[in-house]
């Protein structure tokens, strides 16, 4: 990330570029005069579970096309732990990312991690976006695309590179002939655009809102189409706006680079336990070596090269799996022992190969919020370019995203967010984040003005506040409660220190209930 700081004195040009409006002949309409379309007041009723016993849900019905209200209606899910204090800040609308992340659970999280006597003044609003989770119709453009074994992501010969294309090409054919009714209409302006028509519905002028990774970009552009309905805005782990969503891939992949060798130097560091060696160097030879010897022969026919990659790109979103990655990597290298990665392939890297949901949905917003190239050799040029200096998750990466360019429907432009009509808004960012580098953070902090950024120095989690880190959600809680935001004379208005490093799971100091592994939990896919 360090290395791309520079960057960030080209991304205001590059911003200065972006337009606010959509194309004439965009169905989500106009994004800067948008209408919002008054849902019925939602009906509540008990959906409590073991962790969140006061969660209530209910749904919505919103137009399909916003421009046209009296049209075809579908439905949003919603959930909501409701206030108990006596004095009430109005709904705080809570998102966990993806695109393709389910929020219904999130409300629950939210109400229960918070300071007690702050989460009481507010309502906290779970939702599932259009096309997402409860919300309905739910988008599955292609069961089991994910199942395994995939071919391996790193296309080293034409026939590779053609498994995978097909592979690519086929999700994107299947998804425009199972939905060709829904997708011009699966976009984050049109989920901008449903939560101000949820807005309605609560029968509040303004709403809270709390979002992480690619719910900080739902949040900005609903802040840019809304700003007279923002009460309180927090993003933590920023999307780049300059670089939706192309370049912000490609990003992602150097990033995510630095924090796949900050695990294998963490690994080296507890050589008496995992027995791989001292030299951060020869750690990362042998975990090529271990994925060279499962291209060849997928562990149990399920873990080949590509869920190899599968697996261990969660480490680089969430620190606290590095220790069940590390034993697994270990037995595998050590002893030939297969189990335990297979394990860690079930609990942490097969999310996308069960949730066929969040993958379509993620595909179609992103596919159809801006343009991507079209001629795939753009694609290859671009990403053996990244594949030389940055291995680890080029190609998986670059296959996630591929159907993009064979995406069925026209293309919407993106939106600029810059805003100097909103309230103190707070920002968090971590510096060593992988999925939404620091980078995105301080471009976001410097467009919306009077925002506060609050930095966690060496951190590389993504997603920090209510994750056990004391100092960061001192300001969060802080915000909440009164509306104000820390102000500094540096970059940063704030700066809070990174949570140490996990320890190997014979000590005490890992647990799969901690905030953290909670939170990831929850996050959608990819950011």
């Amino acid at each position: 990330m360090k290395k791309r700081a520079a960057a960030l004195c080209g991304a205001a040009a590059v911003v200065a570029g972006m337009i606010t409006s959509i194309p004439a002949d965009a169905s989500a309409g106009s994004a800067t005069a948008p209408l919002t379309v008054r849902a019925a007041k939602p009906t509540w009723k008990k959906c409590g579970t073991s962790s969140y016993p006061a969660l209530q849900c209910a749904s919505v019905k919103v137009p399909l096309d916003h421009s046209k209200p009296d049209g075809r209606l579908i439905t949003l899910a919603l959930s909501r732990v409701p206030h108990t204090a006596k004095t009430y800040q109005g709904p705080l609308l809570v998102n966990p990312g993806g695109p393709g992340g389910s929020g219904i659970t999130m409300a629950g999280f939210v109400a229960s991690t918070l300071p007690k006597a702050v989460a009481a003044q507010y309502d906290v609003i779970g939702f599932d976006p259009r096309g997402v989770g409860a919300s309905r119709p739910a988008l599955d453009c292609r069961p089991g695309h994910f199942a395994p074994v995939r071919p391996d992501t790193v296309p080293s010969t034409p026939a590779i590179e053609t498994a995978n294309l097909d592979r690519a090409r086929s999700f994107a054919t299947a998804c425009g002939e199972k939905y060709a009714s829904l997708l011009p209409y699966i976009d984050t302006i049109s989920a901008v655009r449903d939560m101000d028509s949820i807005r309605a519905a609560l029968g509040t002028e303004k709403i809270n809102y709390f979002g992480y990774s690619y719910g900080t970009y739902l949040g900005a552009v609903y802040a840019k189409l809304y700003p007279q309905r923002v009460r309180r805005l927090v993003l933590d782990s920023v999307v780049d706006p300059s670089g939706v969503w192309y370049e912000d891939n490609i990003g992602q992949d150097y990033a995510f680079n630095d924090r796949h060798r900050a695990f294998l130097a963490w690994v080296a560091k507890h050589d008496a336990t995992y027995r791989l060696g001292t030299d951060p160097a020869a750690v990362e030879a042998k975990w090529y070596a271990m994925r060279r010897a499962l291209a060849e022969k997928p562990a149990d026919k399920k873990v080949g090269a590509s869920e190899l990659e599968d697996t261990f790109i969660p480490g680089g979103y969430y620190n606290g799996y590095w220790p069940r990655l590390a034993e697994a990597f270990a037995a595998y290298t050590n002893k030939k022992e297969t189990t335990p990665l297979l394990a860690a392939y079930k609990k942490i890297g097969a999310k996308d190969a069960s949730d066929g949901n969040g993958y379509s949905i993620y595909t179609a917003v992103q596919c159809r919020d801006v343009s991507w190239p079209r001629d795939w050799n753009q694609w290859r040029r671009d990403n053996w370019a990244a594949y030389g200096k940055a291995p680890f998750m080029v190609w998986n990466n670059a296959w996630y995203n591929a159907p993009c360019a064979f995406w069925p429907t026209s293309a919407l432009r993106p939106v600029d967010i810059s805003n100097t009509a909103l309230p103190p808004t707070l920002v968090f960012q971590a510096t060593d984040d992988a999925a939404t580098p620091y980078q995105g953070g301080v471009t976001v902090h410097h467009q919306l003005l009077g925002s506060s950024l609050v930095v966690e120095q060496g951190g590389g989690n993504h997603g920090i506040t209510l994750s056990g880190n004391a100092c960061l959600d001192k300001y969060l809680a802080a915000y909440l409660t009164d509306g104000k935001v820390p102000h500094g004379s540096g970059e940063a208005d704030a700066v809070c220190e990174k949570l140490p490093d996990p320890e190997p799971l014979n000590t005490r100091a890992v647990s799969a209930t901690s905030q953290g592994a909670t939170l990831h939990g929850l996050l959608g896919p990819r950011g």
